[in-house]
Formats: structure tokens, C-alpha cells, sequence
């Protein structure tokens, strides 16, 4: 089986399909891939909703089982199957039950989150054996109520049956002389307001990479994220915002416009302008062969969400308000923030008890 890319007709729009081992599409898969399309899913999550469902297909194809005929008992030997490597997963060799997992906790929900979106999808449609992954569950006391909770509450809301435990991770953020040294291992301004772009806005790679020259306001200091489509696949995860940064990032960019940018007729801000095809908008696969490059220069295996990670940590721990900090990042609630940087708490309160002397002077010993 083959993940494959195809152009949506009339739109032009790219977009993923999956192609059986006859090389024909597989016909359920490729309507609910082309649902996401229209529904305005970004190219990248329907490529990787394509490579689950590949998996799902691949899994049922050893099992013998049609997609129509399978139930929540399959899926949990699908999550196992998951787990294996490629012998295992063929039957070609056995698999001992020390072996350690093909692929992490994190990546089997979100696969298992692609086949709970397939199914509602089939019985929103009268196909298949209905809402397979589905649990009603009654709502309970505490945590985060969600907008209208009171006209809501008690009601049955649906959640998934089937989900492994994830392990908490903390976000890996870079200190400040591994910022300066990935800076200072770039060879071009255009690369080096890349990542000080990350560095002082918390953006995403491609949000960066969808930036035009409209959305930076030189005079107010002031870099706006759009959510459009962009030439070259990138796009703002999030909705709009706008976020205030430094003189001295606008002042790079000037500097990059003048010495590298030129002459060249481009709404985007980072675009080619070494490698053909010349004044293309820069592609994440360009920018992500940069990263590997620096990577062997300085010795750091980094990536570039690190920026967004250190840029919300050094706010926070700089006594930026969590909600200033949430609306920076884009997310869409305080709560998405709070879940990602929560261990920030603890850490800080040791600080402050350290600087107040309490945890390095004592008036009473034991």
C-alpha cells in the first residue's frame, strides 16, 4: 500500500490519498480523505490521517477482515499491532514481549484518534459498523468546564473508548548559548532572521514560513500571523494574532531585504534565493534541510519547535501572565497553555523561595 499526493480538480489544492496494492485508490478511504480536504483540513493532517488509515488497511488486510466488519475488540489488537516492528507486524518472527515499542504512546492516540474520526464519519453516512470508537460518558465534577458547562452539565458528552496513558513530557526548550550558537552557525541573514524570528515571536516553523512582507509592521514592531493559504504549504495552525517584537529583529530584516533579498518580486518574506527554482517561497523541507545542517555544525540535535517551547518558558518564568502568554502562542484556550507548561509552577516556586532565603537558610535545625 502507498500514500500518495493528488491535486483536488477546480481548487488546484493538494491533497493525500491511498493507493491499495493494485495501485487503485481505496475507495472508503479516499472519500473521507477528500471530506477533510473540503472541509479545509491543512495538507499536512490529511497526510498523516492518510498514513494511518494505510496502517488500519494494512492491519485489517492481515487480520482478513473488512473495514465494515470490524469491531472494538480488533482495534484493540490493532493498538498492539501497532507496537511491533515491521517482522513482527507480518508474522514473520516472533516478537518478545521485552521488545520495546515500534512507536510511542503519543503516536498510537493519534492514530487511534484518525480511526475514531473515520468511523463517525462512515455512520454519519449510514456506512460501516457505526461510531466505533465512541464512549458516552456522563459528565463529571472538576477540571476545566468548557464554555456553557451550566446548560450542558449532566449530559452524556462523547469521548473515545480506547486510549493509552501518556507519559507526562516536558517541552525541551534551548538555553541561551545554544540560541546564540544556532545563530551564530548561520552563514546567511535569511536563515539567521529565521530562527531569531521563532526565538522572539514563539511562532511556529510554519507560520514563520507563511509570512509576507504585509505582515510585518516595521514602524510599530509588530509581526502579524495570517491564517491563508500559502504557494508553499505552510500554514498558521492557529487563528490570527499579532505579536510585538523588538527593534533589533526589524532591523535584521532590513538588513536582510537590502543584502540578500534584493531586487526579487515576492509577497513572501523567506523564499529562495540560492537553490531553483530562485524567488520560490522557502518550503519546509528546505528550511528543515537547514536544520540538519546546523545540527552537524553545532553539535545540538534540536528542532525548531524548541523556539516556540523556550519562548513561552522564558516569558512565563519573566512573570508574563499565563493568558498574555496563551494569546502569544495562539492557542485557543488558557488551558491548552496551562497543560503544556504547567511543571513551570513548581520550578518557579522553588525559585522564589530560594531567592526569599527559605530553602538555603534555616532559624531552626532538625
Amino acid at each position: 500500500m502507498l500514500v500518495h499526493p493528488v491535486v483536488v480538480p477546480g481548487s488546484g489544492s493538494r491533497s493525500w490519498t491511498v493507493l491499495g496494492d493494485d495501485d487503485v485508490p481505496v475507495v472508503p478511504v479516499d472519500r473521507f480523505l477528500a471530506y477533510l480536504t473540503d472541509i479545509g483540513r491543512s495538507p499536512n493532517t490529511v497526510k498523516a490521517y492518510a498514513h494511518d488509515m494505510k496502517d488500519l488497511w494494512q492491519f485489517l488486510g492481515f487480520r482478513g477482515l473488512d473495514w465494515r466488519e470490524a469491531r472494538l475488540e480488533d482495534i484493540a489488537e490493532f493498538v498492539a499491532w501497532l507496537q511491533l516492528p515491521p517482522a513482527g507486524r507480518s508474522g514473520e518472527v516472533a516478537v518478545l514481549p521485552s521488545s520495546v515499542p515500534e512507536v510511542s504512546v503519543a503516536t498510537v492516540n493519534r492514530k487511534l484518534a484518525a480511526v475514531s474520526v473515520f468511523y463517525a464519519h462512515q455512520a454519519r453516512n449510514d456506512e460501516g459498523p457505526g461510531d466505533l470508537l465512541a464512549a458516552w460518558r456522563a459528565g463529571g465534577r472538576g477540571g476545566w468546564k468548557p464554555f456553557l458547562h451550566h446548560v450542558s452539565k449532566g449530559k452524556p458528552y462523547r469521548g473515545r473508548a480506547i486510549t493509552l496513558k501518556v507519559p507526562k513530557k516536558l517541552p525541551r526548550i534551548l538555553t541561551v548559548a545554544e540560541t546564540q550558537a544556532i545563530l551564530d552557525a548561520c552563514d546567511r541573514l535569511r536563515d539567521r532572521f529565521f530562527f531569531a524570528l521563532m526565538h522572539e515571536t514563539g511562532c511556529r516553523a510554519g507560520e514563520v514560513l507563511g509570512l509576507r512582507h504585509e505582515d510585518i509592521a516595521a514602524a510599530e514592531c509588530e509581526i502579524t500571523i495570517v491564517a491563508r493559504e500559502n504557494a508553499n504549504g505552510a500554514r498558521a495552525k492557529s487563528g490570527g494574532r499579532t505579536v510585538p517584537v523588538g527593534p533589533e529583529l526589524i532591523r535584521l530584516y532590513a538588513d536582510y531585504l537590502h543584502e540578500e533579498y534584493g531586487s526579487v518580486l515576492s509577497d513572501y518574506v523567506f523564499i529562495n534565493i540560492w537553490a531553483e527554482p530562485k524567488g520560490r517561497a522557502w518550503s519546509y523541507p528546505a528550511a528543515y534541510d537547514l536544520v540538519l545542517r546546523l545540527r552537524a555544525r553545532t553539535g545540538l540535535d534540536f528542532d525548531p519547535h524548541w523556539f516556540r517551547h523556550s519562548a513561552a518558558t522564558r516569558w512565563l518564568r519573566n512573570g508574563v501572565s499565563i493568558e498574555v502568554v496563551s494569546k502569544l502562542l495562539g492557542h485557543s484556550s488558557v488551558t491548552t497553555t496551562s497543560a503544556t507548561y504547567g511543571h513551570l509552577t513548581i520550578e518557579d516556586a522553588r525559585a522564589a523561595l530560594e531567592k526569599a532565603g527559605w530553602l538555603t537558610g534555616r532559624e531552626v535545625t532538625w
